[in-house]
């Protein structure tokens, strides 16, 4: 009896701990629900400026998918042209999932880089989903890309859009030989 009094506290510790509180939430958990806001205020700065302010992404406590129904990591969208209701991310079109996505990397990057005592993300590398983009879209995402350049960063992008080529002056051209192979020329 009085080894079990004397650990009763550290019993309730543990049991608070794995998720047994009101909110029903592991301590791990926890944690990342704080990180997770943290990276959608950078994601929503960036997002803002790709969306022309029509979205911003919270973070809900229940997502609809059923695996991730008790994590407390959902993520909903709010649509600024709609009547302000949170949306399913999986309702978004191609090209706004894209830029949703893009700035979520941005974020977690920039949330790495702001944490990890002067350790810098220096280098970013973008495949695909620039075919999904309108032209006023291409632009915005183009604009975000020049400024994380101007601020430092490298920035790769792998695409076949045309008009997306055509912005970029230093830039490899893969492009595939009928008999077998590629050619590889270099634009600077």
């Amino acid at each position: 009896e009085e080894a079990a009094g004397s650990s009763a506290d550290l019993i309730r510790v543990a049991a608070l701990a794995r998720g047994e509180n009101d909110a029903g939430t592991p301590l791990a958990t926890w944690v990342l629900q704080a990180r997770f806001e943290e990276v959608l205020v950078f994601a929503n700065e960036r997002l803002s400026q790709m969306s022309s302010g029509r979205y911003e992404l919270i973070r809900v406590a229940e997502e609809t998918s059923q695996r991730r129904r008790r994590k407390g990591l959902g993520l909903a969208v709010v649509d600024h042209l709609g009547d302000e209701r949170t949306r399913d991310p999986r309702t978004l079109s191609g090209g706004e999932t894209f830029y949703v996505s893009l700035s979520l990397a941005l974020a977690l990057a920039d949330v790495v880089s702001a944490e990890s005592g002067g350790v810098s993300l220096e280098t970013l590398f973008i495949d695909e989903g620039f075919g999904t983009l309108d032209a006023d879209t291409l632009q915005m995402v183009m604009a975000e890309i020049d400024h994380l350049r101007a601020g430092g960063r490298t920035v790769g992008i792998v695409s076949h859009v045309a008009e997306l080529r055509d912005q970029i002056a230093e830039r490899i051209v893969v492009r595939r030989v009928v008999s077998g192979g590629s050619t590889l020329r270099v634009t600077a």
